[in-house]
């Protein structure tokens, strides 16, 4: 299979049409956005802070499965991923999300490092969610609906409108 090359402008008109990408994306040339869907690994745990403004943080496992061409054998992999959500997605994912359960998010990836008590330095790569849909959650498929029936199931979310994106968290 021959791949396509495509100049870089064509490929950010592309993203800007899409919506992908912002005008303001598109002066600086650089572009951080993450899709995913997958399954939650746990519950959404939520630490709150001075001022009203709060965080809920929870893994989601993405899977592959693939044929190993050379010994015909099924290959599943799993790849955990940390997510972030602000403020009122925070508590909206924390009132419907359970762990198991499948969503749909859009953000950007953020790396970040912090000093333990113990003086050591810890690092550590999330990503900060921007929009969410609930693609089937627990009390969905308990009631026997294919898909959320919550009001707030999709919502978009920008964590740079929050004051809060500046605040330094351990967790």
């Amino acid at each position: 299979m021959k791949k396509k090359c495509f100049d870089i402008s064509y490929l950010i008109e592309i993203a800007i049409f899409e919506g992908l990408l912002t005008p303001h994306e598109k002066m600086n040339g650089t572009l951080n956005k993450v899709i995913l869907i997958g399954h939650l690994g746990d519950e959404v745990k939520m630490h709150y802070f001075e001022g009203g403004n709060c965080i809920g943080r929870f893994p989601l496992a993405t899977n592959e499965i693939y044929i190993n061409k050379q010994t015909n054998e099924k290959i599943a992999s799993t790849e955990w991923h940390n997510l972030v959500v602000r403020n009122k997605a925070a508590e909206i994912c924390e009132k419907y999300l359970s762990k198991g359960d499948k969503i749909y998010v859009e953000g950007r990836i953020k790396s970040r490092q912090w000093q333990t008590e113990e003086g050591v330095t810890k690092y550590t790569t999330e990503i900060q969610v921007t929009e969410f849909t609930f693609l089937t959650t627990k009390k969905d498929i308990d009631s026997g609906k294919h898909g959320s029936s919550v009001d707030a199931k999709t919502a978009n979310f920008d964590s740079n409108s929050s004051d809060s994106s500046k605040d330094d968290f351990q967790y």
